[in-house]
């Protein structure tokens, strides 16, 4: 399966997610809520690229969320957008589908409008920070399996960042070298135990 299948699904899955949760929400209640979002639309003229897909996302989450206190986090040296608020569930998706979604639309918007010259990354209610620290710390603990068993551990199928952070952590690690295998979206990163010459 291609990128472009793996990111078709992903908006798939998100735009499932999104038709699910309206039917939970009164048709009355919902069509007042996006009206006065609508209403709420500002001349974003004066401000810079970064600036203007911030208030996007936010405006893109709180249709999406609807009833929810939105507030954003946006590092532009850094290039990263943090969301927060109570219940942002939806936007998040299942296994961050729904964050990998919406980031690529916002990253489309704004190279085809030339806003940006730089990949956002996006965050929900730090989703992606804790389940990068879940995945270093299993990471580590299978690489020191692998070198005590001598044999090689297959980590489950992850996107391309977190494989990136994956293999340059345990280029550091003595006694192991990493591989990735397998085709999108099911490639996964290979621990392999090595013996110093």
């Amino acid at each position: 399966m291609s990128k472009n299948e793996n990111l078709k699904d992903a908006i798939n899955t998100f735009v499932t997610s999104l038709e699910e949760e309206q039917k939970k929400v009164k048709e009355n209640k919902k069509d007042k809520v996006i009206e006065s979002k609508i209403k709420e639309n500002k001349d974003f003229s004066g401000y810079s690229g970064f600036e203007k897909l911030t208030n996007l996302l936010k405006k893109t989450i709180e249709l999406i969320c609807l009833d929810e206190e939105v507030t954003i986090e946006a590092n532009k040296e850094e290039s990263t957008i943090s969301v927060y608020g109570k219940d942002l569930g939806i936007a998040i998706g299942r296994n961050g589908k729904n964050i990998e979604a919406i980031e690529y639309i916002i990253n489309l918007i704004g190279k085809r409008k030339k806003l940006v010259d730089k990949k956002i990354i996006i965050d929900i209610k730090d989703y992606r920070k804790k389940n990068l620290e879940k995945i270093i710390e299993i990471a580590l603990r299978m690489a020191d399996k692998a070198v005590k068993e001598g044999r090689k551990i297959a980590l489950r199928p992850m996107p391309s960042y977190e494989r990136k952070i994956i293999h340059n952590l345990l280029s550091s690690v003595k006694n192991v070298k990493t591989q990735s295998r397998d085709d999108e979206p099911n490639r996964r990163i290979i621990i392999c135990p090595f013996e110093d010459s």
